[in-house]
């Protein structure tokens, strides 16, 4: 992996850890950031060793600020330079990968640091975390998925006010509205994330990850061509080692030793 400027990028065991590292700019993003986020996601995703990653911003003021507007202001309001190779942070739209993702939310979490919250599968807030779809107000709209995937995930009343109004939410509205599955302190923010990502470890990764496939690819299906497409994925897990594993384990009365295979 190249060095990088905007990013750290660590790999703990079977977990990597991807941090935006520009507490000074409230981890704003900027096209370099993007570029640099997309390279250590397409190493997660390629990496046979990972099974799953944590996004986390540096410092504790801020996940994300959304993105850098001086940068945005430069490039005359519109597309930002190399957005069209590397989405914005990296991952938001156009990049699929069927490893979880998990948010770790330290602070402010406006516009598209939200947006990539959102394109996290499991969002963890610390108490003084901040959400917000600011963008309406600078008469602009949330172009990196938050349009698409507020109003999947959380009830439509709650979605709407925050894409239409702009208004900030505290940690605990964003999770009575089902935009975090939990609110800790903030010293225990990176713990819990670390002990979710290493649960995850321990399961079936061919399981998690199909289980992750089609959970998004039947948002957009019926209901039964989604229950057919789950009977197809769950005739492949069935076929594997692991799935032959994990029951053995039980009877057996041991840990389970899962190659994801």
């Amino acid at each position: 992996m190249a060095d990088f400027e905007h990013i750290l990028w660590e790999k703990r065991g079977q977990v990597g850890i991807l941090t935006i590292n520009r507490p000074e700019k409230m981890n704003a993003i900027a096209p370099q950031t993007s570029h640099e986020m997309h390279q250590a996601w397409e190493d997660f995703r390629t990496d046979d060793n990972l099974r799953v990653a944590i996004l986390i911003g540096a410092g504790e003021r801020a996940f994300s600020a959304g993105n850098d507007l001086v940068a945005m202001a430069q490039a005359g309001g519109g597309a930002i330079h190399g957005a069209v190779t590397a989405p914005f942070g990296g991952f938001t739209k156009r990049w699929e990968c069927w490893k979880p993702i998990i948010g770790a939310i330290n602070g402010y979490c406006l516009a598209g640091g939200m947006e990539m919250a959102l394109a996290c599968d499991i969002r963890i807030a610390a108490e003084h975390a901040t959400f917000g779809q600011p963008e309406v107000q600078r008469a602009i709209i949330p172009g990196a998925g938050g349009c698409v995937r507020l109003p999947r995930y959380i009830p439509m009343a709650y979605a709407a006010e925050i894409l239409l109004v702009g208004d900030r939410i505290d940690a605990e509205t964003a999770l009575r509205a089902g935009i975090v599955s939990r609110v800790v302190p903030k010293q225990k923010l990176m713990e819990t994330a670390l002990a979710m990502a290493e649960a995850i470890c321990k399961r079936g990764p061919v399981a998690v990850r199909y289980s992750k496939e089609v959970m998004y690819r039947s948002l957009d299906m019926s209901m039964p061509a989604a229950f057919a497409f789950e009977d197809r994925m769950e005739q492949l897990v069935l076929h594997t080692d692991d799935a032959k594993e994990g029951p053995r384990a039980f009877a057996e009365k041991r840990e389970p030793q899962y190659k994801g295979r």
